[in-house]
């Protein structure tokens, strides 16, 4: 009778992780930057939607524990190729996702 349980899914983060991940979603998706995965840029509603997917598939499967998991794990480089995502905002050359979201989580969090 076991084997035939229904798959359990994963937990969900936690109400101040979730906070802080769905911060960073939205500063995603207002920033006005664009984004550059698998050699193309998009823009940043694009990439916030292509992030939250991510992260929807791995907090369904308990791989979000902490906002860095978020960051590390859906939002900082293609899962087929290994390539890093990059911002590029305005006339500012392009830096690396996770030290562009890293930077805004730290802000967050002193605000907080």
């Amino acid at each position: 009778m076991a084997l035939a349980a229904p798959l359990v899914a994963g937990a969900a983060p936690s109400p101040s992780v979730q906070q802080e991940v769905d911060y960073l979603l939205a500063y995603v998706e207002t920033s006005g930057c664009e984004f550059y995965r698998n050699g193309s840029w998009s823009d940043a509603k694009a990439a916030q939607g292509h992030i939250r997917t991510k992260y929807d598939y791995l907090a369904r499967r308990d791989k979000i524990g902490t906002a860095q998991d978020f960051i590390a794990n859906a939002a900082s480089e293609s899962s087929l190729s290994g390539i890093p995502y990059q911002v590029r905002c305005g006339v500012k050359p392009p830096v690396l996702s996770r030290v562009w979201l890293s930077e805004a989580l730290a802000r967050f969090r002193e605000r907080r």
